[in-house]
């Protein structure tokens, strides 16, 4: 039993992925999808690199596509591209290693697990990864297709570039954000915490956020009828469909989406806190349970 007065997050996602499960339910077909982090396939993301180039794993969508995507990267240790610009802009999430992205000439700034960036159209720069180890990140595009350009190509979209490395992202509890319902305080700002990345969820607008719970967290992620898409970036999850048998044990670089009624119960597994990017359209709802 739940009790919705705990705690109602909310936030936003996109898209369509490699074994997606459809569930219908009266007039409309909800859709619901797992994808786990073992199951991907890796290809180069430039082919004529080969094993030179980073290699990707399509959670939803389709990069060569004039859709929403989201995809796996895994660097090779001291992986550094040439300067290259990008014909769309693309948000990342480092998830193990550490990465640099930015100006050639710049003294490397490098970001660990839980850093966020994104990277304008247009905007010379380069990517690099960690010597020893490379790294791993998860990219995603709200239209595509998604082309490396020679820096020559260059162009101001009016975006700028932002890199934000874990340590200094702002975790918000529920008190903090007047559209979360707190109900019993003490109990939601210890279920889940909250930090803002880009877009307005209280508008209505597409945005992404951070989700963080806490080790033993027994609940609930609901979307708003849009498509809600989460990758988890940190820790371990047991996720399952309300109503379906399947239970999956989600750790980083998996994700679950839905689209339409769709309630996802979640659980923090371990002793780790739980990190999930989540985008939406608009708010989404985080109820613990009792």
């Amino acid at each position: 039993m739940f009790n919705t007065k705990l705690l109602t997050l909310v936030v936003i996602i996109v898209a369509t992925s490699i074994g997606s499960t459809q569930v219908l339910a009266g007039k409309t077909t909800p859709q619901a999808e797992v994808v786990l982090r073992s199951k991907l396939e890796f290809v180069p993301l430039n082919p004529a690199r080969g094993d030179a180039a980073p290699q990707a794993g399509v959670l939803w969508g389709d990069i060569r596509k004039d859709i929403p995507s989201g995809v796996l990267l895994k660097f090779a240790p001291g992986f550094s591209s040439p300067p290259h610009i990008h014909n769309i802009t693309y948000r990342a999430v480092v998830i193990t290693g550490a990465l640099y992205n930015g100006d050639e000439n710049a003294q490397k700034m490098w970001m660990g697990p839980g850093s966020y960036w994104n990277q304008p159209a247009g905007a010379p720069h380069i990517t690099a990864a960690s010597k020893d180890a490379g790294a791993t990140a998860f990219l995603e595009i709200l239209q595509g297709p998604y082309l490396v350009q020679p820096t020559k190509l260059f162009f101001d979209n009016g975006e700028r570039p932002v890199n934000v490395e874990a340590r200094n992202v702002v975790w918000l509890d529920a008190s903090d954000v007047t559209w979360i319902d707190t109900g019993r305080a003490s109990s939601a700002e210890a279920a889940a915490k909250m930090a803002f990345l880009w877009g307005r969820p209280e508008t209505g607008e597409m945005n992404g956020t951070f989700l963080k719970l806490r080790p033993g967290f027994k609940g609930s992620i609901r979307g708003n009828g849009s498509w809600l898409r989460a990758v988890m970036i940190e820790g371990q999850t047991k996720h399952q469909f309300t109503g379906k048998p399947d239970v999956n044990n989600l750790g980083p670089g998996s994700y679950f989406g839905s689209k339409g009624a769709i309630t996802h119960m979640i659980s923090c597994k371990g002793d780790e806190n739980c990190v999930i990017y989540v985008r939406t359209e608009g708010r989404y709802e985080v109820v613990p349970r009792e």
